[in-house]
């Protein structure tokens, strides 16, 4: 009974000593080991490692990309806008000694160094262009930018800085009604403003189709009487050569015309015997007579 002891006595103080003079370090950590709070070695190969105790201590870093949710912050843009700014940093600890220095290993007191230069450089970028440059496309360019500028202040605490990135800007609830207010009448105003230019565009368009119109018709007009005025004289023309040709055809075709023309539609006309208007009947009479 008294060896079993003995040896579940060894077994806990080999335990005891063995975590006492070793430390494991994980895939996903490095390990700052300090003696006297001085850095004395970095280990970043996943294992077990030694440390002599009492005098040496392990400080236990994440060496994965972590993600600091920024709390959102108003700023103001050069158009004297209020934004309420949500944006959050993707950020690694890239020199673990410098980051023990710096801020003692703390990842608290690490964000709190993220949080002060990035809102900074945040404030100072957003503050140079207009509520709609920073809701447009045009943000990617100013994220790039706070990024670099807040990378290089970074690099002194051992810090990474990834990436910066905006989830929503919004205008705060005081201001919001009336900015939107505003946004509606300046958008009734370019409507307003659309609908009188296309109301003069289509008089402009009108008047012209209309004297168009008024032009087309008196050209129609002027080539239908020259027209008009060409056949009369080709018809004078005509009868001209055919009186010159015959005569007596000519007069003869000319008076039944006149006939036609009188006696259209039932009409009565009372004429002497001897009237000029009768004497082809006359002369048709007289030849019938001596048949």
């Amino acid at each position: 009974m008294r060896g079993i002891i003995y040896i579940a006595g060894v077994v806990v103080i080999l335990i005891i000593a063995f975590s006492a003079f070793t430390f494991t370090v994980d895939e996903t950590q490095t390990a700052v080991l300090l003696q006297f709070n001085e850095i004395v070695r970095i280990v970043q190969e996943p294992g077990i490692s030694f440390k002599l105790p009492l005098i040496q201590s392990v400080v236990l870093l994440d060496a994965r990309l972590l993600n600091f949710d920024i709390p959102p912050r108003e700023i103001i843009t050069v158009d004297r806008k209020r934004l309420l700014v949500d944006n959050y940093a993707i950020w690694r600890i890239d020199d673990p000694g410098l980051f023990v220095e710096a801020v003692q290993g703390s990842i608290p007191l690490a964000l709190r160094r993220l949080d002060g230069v990035i809102y900074s450089d945040l404030r100072d970028v957003l503050a140079e262009h207009t509520l709609d440059e920073i809701v447009s496309e045009q943000r990617i360019e100013f994220l790039q930018r706070i990024t670099e500028l807040s990378r290089v202040k970074l690099r002194e605490f051992g810090i990474e800085l990834v990436d910066v990135r905006i989830k929503r800007a919004d205008l705060p609830a005081a201001i919001e009604q009336a900015v939107f207010d505003r946004m509606i009448a300046e958008r009734q105003r370019v409507a307003a403003e659309l609908r009188a230019e296309g109301e003069r565009r289509a008089r402009e368009i009108t008047s012209a189709a209309d004297r168009d119109v008024v032009i087309l018709l008196a050209e129609a007009a002027r080539e239908a009487a020259t027209l008009i005025g060409e056949g009369e004289g080709r018809a004078a023309a005509i009868y001209l050569a055919a009186h010159t040709q015959n005569p007596a055809f000519f007069l003869f075709w000319r008076s039944l015309e006149a006939y036609q023309a009188a006696l259209l539609g039932g009409t009565t006309v009372v004429l002497s015997t001897d009237s000029d208007f009768l004497r082809f009947f006359e002369r048709i009479r007289g030849d019938v007579e001596r048949e």
